[in-house]
């Protein structure tokens, strides 16, 4: 075991999509800003989103190579012992080059061989699942698992050798910095009037977010501009983000609108500042959207995409039964849903607070820091290194 005076030496791996490279990058920051310190390495493929992320955040990054694990007869199958075997291989070599105290990972492709590598190394392996089904790779980690952390609690995955906790989500620096900052009136009226201003928005009109991520939602780009003027009646203002490229449609059905009531972007990478200004948000139900909305206490109406394996109609089944959104099946939401909806739910502040208030009491708003705290066991350090607040 390292001296507890030394700094921690963790892996972490995960990559692919955004949904897992935020949580590892929060979670890094972390675990630097923990007492002592931390000397954090991701482990990532070339192709993910990691490669140009990671080192941008000022992480070193290593490379496995990417191994899919087929769900059914393919050619892929039957490369997967001799890929597998490879990326095992440059998982163990990443271990025992950064001497890793312990290996954190957050699912998908480069999970697997990291699990697998730090079990034949004998090093503690703690896996965060964002999702409320698990993925494959954490399914099989979890079997050996020092500790599993999850976002939210009907997630069925638990550690095979330890602790499992209900973390909620690593948050991205500047949404945790937000759920600080609307942890009183005061701060959350100075946060909404300055990202009002800079989105050009009526710091005092009920606001109304419309969002269906990076790649934008067909259903919501084309239920609520149709519904529009029930909306724009009841004294709201709306900031919709159809995605990029996707923005001309929705326009065009705005013909009419006004532009000063009814604002159209396609992307806004500063997405605290839509948090920071919304009262009510029509989005897709990703986990990182839901936990995120849910930390910050903001009410929904989650719209979950209608395919794969149902995990983001489940992804909003805690918040929602907690009174913290709405769930509506992607074919029910059209013009007559969002207008009969909307609007009632925009007018009534009282509603809102309450619908805001479960949904924070949903799941923890500090992951990151519940994370590092499991992380820096697992790696026989002090939960709360001294002089580490307690409390």
């Amino acid at each position: 075991m390292a001296e507890s005076t030394a700094p921690l030496r963790a892996l972490l791996a995960g990559g692919g999509t955004a949904g897992h490279v935020n949580p590892l990058l929060a979670t890094a920051a972390a675990l630097t800003a923990r007492p002592g310190g931390a000397e954090v390495t991701a482990l990532g493929t070339a192709a993910g989103l990691e490669d140009t992320l990671v080192p941008a955040a000022g992480y070193p990054l290593r490379h496995v190579p990417r191994v899919p694990l087929p769900r059914r007869p393919s050619l892929d199958l039957l490369r997967l012992p001799v890929n597998l075997t490879r990326a095992v291989r440059a998982a163990g070599d990443a271990i025992r080059d950064t001497r890793a105290e312990v290996v954190v990972g957050f699912g998908g492709y480069v999970a697997t061989p990291a699990y697998l590598a730090a079990r034949r190394l004998g090093v503690p392996v703690v896996i965060h699942e964002q999702n409320a089904r698990p993925g494959l790779a954490n399914r099989l980690g979890a079997r050996w698992a020092t500790a599993v952390a999850l976002t939210f609690a009907s997630t069925p995955l638990r550690a095979g050798r330890g602790r499992t906790e209900v973390t909620g989500l690593p948050l991205r620096t500047p949404v945790a910095a937000l759920v600080a900052d609307r942890a009183t009136l005061a701060g959350a009226a100075a946060r909404r009037a300055a990202a009002a201003a800079e989105l050009g928005l009526d710091p005092d009109r009920p606001t109304l977010l419309v969002t269906g991520g990076s790649l934008g939602a067909q259903r919501l780009n084309e239920a609520v501009p149709a519904a529009a003027a029930a909306v724009l009646r009841a004294g709201a203002q709306v900031l919709h983000l159809t995605g990029r490229g996707k923005d001309g449609p929705v326009r065009a059905a705005l013909a009419s609108a006004d532009p000063a009531q009814y604002h159209v972007r396609e992307y806004l990478p500063e997405m605290e500042l839509a948090y920071a200004c919304a009262d009510l948000v029509v989005c897709r139900s990703g986990a990182g959207t839901v936990a995120e909305l849910a930390a910050l206490g903001l009410p929904a109406v989650y719209v979950p995409l209608p395919v794969g394996n149902g995990e983001q109609r489940l992804n909003a089944a805690d918040v929602v039964a907690a009174g913290g959104g709405v769930l509506v099946a992607d074919a029910d939401l059209d013009a007559a849903w969002v207008s009969g909806h909307v609007p009632a739910l925009l007018a009534d502040r009282e509603a809102l607070a309450r619908m805001g208030a479960a949904a924070a009491g949903a799941g923890p708003g500090d992951g990151a820091d519940r994370l590092a705290a499991i992380v820096a066991e697992a790696a026989g350090r002090p939960a709360a290194p001294e002089g580490e607040d307690r409390g």
